[in-house]
């Protein structure tokens, strides 16, 4: 087994069970997806439409693929036909293009919503004052081409962990009081998106069930 496979075995293992791991293979060759692949991941995370869409046309079509990047509404037509799950939603206009994209492909595209609750400026989405404004308008009720499957966040880039156990404890307070406000009755609404390589046991500890960890499986981007 390869290095990359050995490490991808060792995550795997880490992360406890009920906890969905994606593989962030951004940036990566496809030889180093190749090597996560034969040991066994199918989900992976990219953040670049062009990139994602070259190495999908290189790699098993029992991928799973995630776009977990910052999305711009003129690029979701490329991956509408066969994304499994977008990640960073972080403004109405942005789901609105997805559903309409995805109807053209008769799908419907499940997503989440970002949350910014980081110090960082330079971070996209939604304050939880404007997410709780968006959803009790409700136009994201008639984009029936995308479905709300949960919430997506990113802490702040520190290593003070009581900060970001802070803001992860936050995401995971803001939404059960969606969950019970707008989505009682929608068991798609479960995804807790947060957690990185250097964060997500805390953020595991803090609810998250979707980890998305790229420099411990595949080392540092070139």
């Amino acid at each position: 087994m390869s290095t990359i496979g050995r490490c991808f075995t060792d995550v795997r293992r880490a992360v406890p069970e009920g906890v969905q791991l994606v593989a962030v293979s951004k940036f990566h060759p496809v030889e180093h997806l190749l090597d996560a692949y034969a040991a066994g991941c199918r989900v992976m995370g990219e953040s670049r439409v062009q990139e994602l869409c070259a190495k999908r046309e290189q790699l098993p079509q029992d991928i799973e693929w995630h776009f977990i990047g910052h999305l711009q509404p003129n690029k979701v037509k490329y991956i509408a036909p066969f994304v499994s799950l977008i990640h960073a939603v972080d403004t109405p206009k942005l789901l609105a293009e997805i559903s309409r994209r995805a109807l053209a492909c008769a799908r419907c595209v499940p997503c989440l919503l970002q949350v910014h609750v980081a110090r960082e400026e330079t971070k996209f989405g939604f304050t939880p004052d404007e997410l709780r404004q968006f959803l009790d308008e409700g136009a994201w009720r008639q984009m029936e081409g995308a479905r709300i499957d949960g919430l997506m966040c990113m802490a702040s880039n520190t290593d003070d962990m009581a900060q970001v156990e802070a803001e992860f404890t936050q995401v995971r307070t803001l939404f059960d009081e969606l969950r019970a406000r707008h989505f009682a009755d929608a068991s798609h609404f479960r995804l807790r998106s947060y957690g990185m390589s250097h964060d997500w046991p805390v953020a595991v500890r803090c609810g998250s069930n979707m980890v998305r960890i790229g420099t411990a499986i595949f080392g540092q981007r070139a």
